[in-house]
């Protein structure tokens, strides 16, 4: 896969955008069967339709991106740590998935990075944004969200779908074979028109809030059984 990967990279006129994303998937899938892990998805009829959004997601670890990115039927691209996207697969379907790397040590670097971003989502791409930045041995536990992400969706003016992803920990962390499962929820989408008039740091309070109503009602009712 990597050789064909290389390919389709120095031979980007010879595949269609739907082409490169369907052999990125079909990687994250190979990893996602190598590591048994299974994703139970919710909220499928949240996600718009048509047109560019973006997906701001809370952050566990590694299978992240992998567990989102995988129920994707169109190309969807993904705002990933630089650091990060450098491992030699992740950089891969980075490349394919036409996305983008955020240096988290270089303010500059970053605005030129969410410009470029929210343009491409303005001209109809779908994003995937991790607001936390990266993960820490936080498990089911959000961290701090980073009001600065959510100029893309201010600049583009597109819908905004909270996402809230459950025990994706446990996925590929390398400490076990087991079979492991894991959830997405994808929330109500906030529309242009409800956000418009808040500030950044309302608006990333806001999606903080409903990710994180989501993981206490899933966590409630794993109590009550």
């Amino acid at each position: 896969m990597i050789f064909r990967e290389e390919y389709y990279h120095k031979h980007p006129e010879k595949y269609s955008k739907e082409q490169r994303f369907k052999f990125a998937k079909k990687i994250m899938l190979h990893m996602k069967n190598r590591g048994r892990v299974k994703t139970d998805y919710y909220g499928r009829e949240n996600l718009p339709k048509e047109g560019g959004y973006i997906l701001y997601s809370n952050h566990q670890g590694k299978y992240d991106a992998i567990g989102i990115l995988t129920d994707q039927k169109e190309p969807c691209s993904v705002l990933m740590e630089r650091k990060q996207g450098g491992r030699v697969v992740a950089k891969q379907v980075l490349r394919l998935t036409g996305s983008e790397t955020l240096d988290l040590d270089n303010p500059k670097s970053q605005i030129a990075t969410l410009k470029k971003v929210a343009e491409q989502v303005a001209e109809g791409r779908r994003y995937l944004i991790f607001p936390e930045g990266k993960w820490g041995d936080n498990k089911n536990t959000l961290q701090k969200f980073n009001a600065g992400c959510f100029r893309c969706s201010f600049d583009s003016k597109t819908p905004v779908v909270p996402v809230a992803i459950v025990d994706s920990y446990k996925g590929l962390n390398g400490n076990s074979l087991r079979k492991v499962t894991t959830q997405v929820h994808y929330l109500k989408p906030i529309p242009y028109e409800e956000y418009k008039d808040l500030r950044k740091n309302e608006l990333c309070d806001l999606v903080k809030e409903r990710i994180q109503n989501k993981l206490d009602e899933v966590l409630k009712k794993r109590l009550e059984k």
